[in-house]
């Protein structure tokens, strides 16, 4: 008697690929502030970076930086760098940087760390002032840090 796989057993070990290859924020090697290497293995989708750019539970990129390619977001920010050239200023690999934490670039920085689990100053728990009782989860996940960088190299003058 032969056994067949059912189809949908196929596909979720499959599915399940992408994430095994996932590099742990706490095991992100970087470069000089740089981060060579890709977080997922998997190539970053550009409109989905240009989504978590611009929704406010996800990285909500331009309530700091103005990006004249987005006309239509409103209040967007200028405490941060104007967005457009970005890939003429920066590497695939300084933008993955500085979007993973980009205090590894510039010490000094505001910019929050997207992909960053540990060494915090006084995180809190749900807006409750104690300490969490877990790990923190970082920002965004590691295809969501792909995606922004996927949009930011589009991001010519």
């Amino acid at each position: 008697m032969k056994r067949h796989v059912a189809p949908w057993a196929t596909a979720l070990a499959l599915a399940a690929l992408p994430a095994a290859a996932e590099t742990a924020p706490g095991a992100i090697a970087f470069d000089g502030g740089a981060v060579a290497a890709s977080l997922t293995g998997v190539p970053g989708d550009a409109a989905a970076g240009a989504k978590v750019m611009t929704t406010n539970a996800l990285g909500n990129c331009v309530a700091c930086h103005e990006l004249a390619a987005m006309p239509d977001v409103q209040f967007q920010g200028n405490i941060g760098p104007v967005l457009d050239g970005a890939a003429d200023r920066w590497t695939e690999a300084e933008l993955r940087g500085l979007v993973v934490n980009a205090k590894m670039t510039f010490d000094g920085t505001m910019m929050p760390a997207f992909y960053k689990t540990d060494g915090f100053i006084r995180p809190g728990d749900g807006y409750t002032g104690k300490a969490p009782t877990a790990e923190l989860s970082p920002v965004l996940t590691a295809q969501q840090v792909e995606d922004v960088v996927a949009y930011l190299l589009t991001l010519k003058e």
